[in-house]
């Protein structure tokens, strides 16, 4: 038998991405997966994807920055399949630059932490009570390696990172007697189709990015869909309030050289920066 066979997933910021490459996993072990991400389009497409591979997928317009939509987006799959079990908090991202405390406008903070920190206790909320119904679920958030060190102005990406990992391990300790883990996962640089797009413009900088990695070579979305999957099957049953760190090793080195090249590298090419 599959190892989420006939569970109820869903995963926010599911349409790419590892969202996307996160939804296709679970449904390849059998969970049912409801896609919310503020691209319906992509979205739909992903959602095919895993239909035409024989697995259970349905697409739902969500913006977690908004309550009324993480409710109904807990609710969907409730309705849809009667049950929820899985939760993959993913969804993140920015309207405006982000900066240091002396560049960061209000707006981008407030944004910022909404999308990547208040969305997360939202989805939490809605979604503990479904789990507890059967005694058992699984919520897997996903921080960075920048919630674990720190480059130059990344204000509201990393104080928000690092809150994913404070709030991963308090709810763990709250809702682990009702049957629910939490954890986190703290990816490394991941290869998703919007930064393979920039580095196509860029080749010759990945190569030295690579070369700061023990393994040589950035993630894949698979690296950590396959981590979380793991997460979230009864392979992981006894692991909670746990951040997973899965980087190829870039975290174990000294970065301070590493996070200033790649700071100017970023100033110099504004258009390689992530809304």
């Amino acid at each position: 038998m599959k190892s989420l066979q006939d569970q109820v997933a869903i995963v926010t910021g599911g349409a790419q991405g590892i969202g996307g490459a996160t939804a296709r996993r679970l449904a390849e072990e059998g969970a049912k997966v409801l896609i919310a991400d503020f691209d319906l389009t992509v979205a739909q497409a992903n959602a095919e994807r895993i239909r035409s591979a024989g697995g259970v997928a349905e697409p739902l317009a969500t913006d977690v920055s908004r309550t009324v939509e993480i409710q109904a987006m807990v609710e969907k799959a409730v309705e849809l399949w009667g049950r929820l079990d899985i939760l993959v908090n993913n969804a993140w991202g920015g309207k405006e630059p982000d900066g240091s405390a002396l560049t960061l406008t209000e707006s981008a903070w407030d944004y910022a932490m909404n999308v990547m920190v208040k969305s997360l206790f939202l989805a939490t909320k809605y979604a503990a009570p479904h789990m507890q119904k059967s005694g058992k679920g699984s919520i897997v958030n996903i921080s960075s390696v920048h919630g674990l060190l720190v480059a130059p102005e990344k204000l509201a990406y990393e104080a928000a990172k690092t809150s994913v990992i404070a709030l991963t391990r308090q709810t763990s300790v709250d809702l682990g007697p009702l049957g629910i883990r939490v954890n986190a996962i703290c990816p490394g640089h991941i290869m998703t189709e919007r930064m393979q797009a920039r580095w196509d413009k860029n080749p010759s900088f990945l190569e030295l990015f690579k070369a700061q990695y023990p393994l040589r070579r950035v993630g894949k979305p698979e690296d950590i869909a396959n981590a979380i999957r793991f997460l979230c099957s009864d392979e992981a049953s006894f692991i909670t309030g746990h951040a997973l760190v899965v980087d190829g090793g870039v975290t174990i080195q000294f970065q301070e050289e590493l996070g200033i090249a790649q700071a100017q590298f970023f100033r110099d090419h504004p258009e390689m920066n992530l809304p």
